[in-house]
């Protein structure tokens, strides 16, 4: 099976790496809309690259991928935001990479069949630089300005 997200994963998680590795803790604390700052931005990439981690492995375990249903997570950004709000810089910065390392490296070897079944239901899943590039493409805007 060919996996073309696998590349675009790993561009975006570089892009990521290059961005982390040049933030001080005053851009970390750069305002970048919606009461969010860059800091948060990187804790929210972290926590959905976690919480689809898990979901994935969950999938394996039970050999047949079942998605929550539409709307579950609505509210989650909302919820959140208070706790990513007090994410120390440099936590946020180490665990962007560290998730998205480890999810990347999870959806690479996921084994063909779930592969697919997880594509059919939800390409974002396996796809994470969509997540990504949105959000690097923001923070890069906030700091540019």
């Amino acid at each position: 099976m060919e996996r073309l997200y696998s590349a675009e994963n790993t561009a975006q998680r570089a892009r990521l790496q290059a961005l982390v590795a040049r933030l001080s803790d005053d851009d970390l604390a750069r305002p970048i809309g919606h009461d969010w700052t860059v800091g948060v931005a990187l804790a929210h990439l972290a926590y959905w690259d976690r919480l689809w981690l898990g979901m994935i492995e969950d999938w394996e375990r039970a050999g047949a991928v079942k998605l929550p249903p539409a709307g579950s997570f609505d509210s989650t950004n909302d919820d959140l935001l208070p706790q990513w709000l007090r994410v120390p810089p440099a936590e946020a910065k180490q665990e962007a990479l560290a998730a998205a390392k480890a999810i990347d490296r999870k959806v690479e070897g996921l084994a063909d069949t779930l592969a697919e079944a997880v594509l059919a239901a939800r390409p974002r899943t396996l796809n994470r630089a969509i997540h990504r590039r949105e959000h690097l493409d923001e923070i890069e805007r906030a700091l540019a300005s």
